[in-house]
C-alpha cells in the first residue's frame, strides 16, 4: 500500500517551481503521477486517452498509406504517452521530441516516470531541449541538427487549447500566418495534429482549412470517474494532401 502523497522531484526552472509527485486517489484506489508548475496542475497520468489519440489518429492515416519510415516530431514531451504511441505504430521510422523543460527530459532519462525508460531506450527517439514556439518562428525548422528538415507528422500538445495558452507568446502560432510557417516543416503529404482540452472549435477548424487541404476535428470522449461523467477533448488534424 503506497502512501497518500510522495514528492518524487523538485526543480527550479525558468518558468518557476516544477514538482513531480505521486498522489493516492482514494476514490479510484490508485496512484496518480502528476507534474505541478507553480502550484498549477500541468499534467498527470490519470487520463491519457486524448494524449494517446493525438498520435494514434494521424499515425493510422500514415499506416493506411503503407508508410513504415515516417519521420515524426512531437511538440511537448510530458509524461510521454503521445511519443510512446508514435513508436508503437508500424508507420514510425524516427521520432524527435521537442521539450522546453529540461527536468522532464531528465525524468525520462532517469526512468522515474510511469513509462520508465521506454522512450530513452528506443534508438528511433531523440529528445530536443528547446522552445517549440521559438523554433516555429525561426527559419531553420525544428531540428537543430538538420536545418530545414521536413517531417511526415508534427503532433503538438503544449497549450490547453488553441485559444488558452500556457504563455501569451504562443498565440501567434495558432494564427493563419503561424500555421502557414508550420506547414513549411511538413512533407507534401504531411500531417499536423493538435491536442486540445476543450471540445471542437469550428472557428479553429476553419483557420486550419486556410492552410491545409484537409482539416477536421475529432472528439475524444472518456469517462471521468471523479466527476462521474463523460469528458470531451479534441484532436485537430490538418493534412497536406
Amino acid at each position: 500500500m503506497s502512501g497518500l502523497f510522495e514528492e518524487l522531484d523538485y526543480q527550479q526552472t525558468a518558468l518557476g517551481e516544477l514538482i513531480l509527485r505521486r498522489r493516492r486517489i482514494l476514490k479510484l484506489d490508485r496512484d496518480v503521477v502528476e507534474v505541478i508548475l507553480n502550484d498549477e496542475h500541468l499534467m498527470s497520468d490519470m487520463f491519457t486517452a486524448s494524449e494517446i489519440a493525438l498520435a494514434t489518429i494521424p499515425m493510422a492515416l500514415l499506416e493506411a498509406a503503407g508508410r513504415t519510415d515516417a519521420d515524426i516530431l512531437v511538440g511537448g514531451l510530458g509524461l510521454g504517452y503521445t511519443a510512446d504511441a508514435v513508436l508503437r505504430s508500424e508507420a514510425a521510422g524516427s521520432l524527435a521530441v521537442v521539450e522546453y523543460l529540461a527536468p522532464l527530459i531528465g525524468w525520462h532519462d532517469a526512468g522515474i516516470l510511469p513509462l520508465g525508460r521506454v522512450l530513452a531506450d528506443d534508438p528511433r527517439c531523440r529528445f530536443i531541449e528547446a522552445d517549440f514556439f521559438a523554433l516555429a518562428r525561426g527559419d531553420d525548422g525544428f531540428d537543430p541538427q538538420a536545418p530545414g528538415r521536413r517531417f511526415d507528422g508534427i503532433f503538438l500538445d503544449i497549450d490547453h487549447s488553441p485559444d488558452f495558452h500556457l504563455n501569451p507568446s504562443h498565440a501567434d502560432f495558432y494564427s493563419q500566418e503561424g500555421l502557414a510557417r508550420l506547414a513549411k516543416s511538413l512533407t507534401d503529404d504531411g500531417i499536423f495534429a493538435l491536442w486540445s482540452n476543450d471540445p471542437p472549435d469550428a472557428a479553429f477548424v476553419a483557420r486550419l482549412a486556410t492552410q491545409f487541404p484537409s482539416a477536421r476535428a475529432e472528439e475524444v470522449v472518456f469517462h471521468n470517474p471523479l466527476l462521474e461523467e463523460d469528458c470531451v477533448q479534441t484532436v485537430y488534424l490538418g493534412v497536406m494532401s
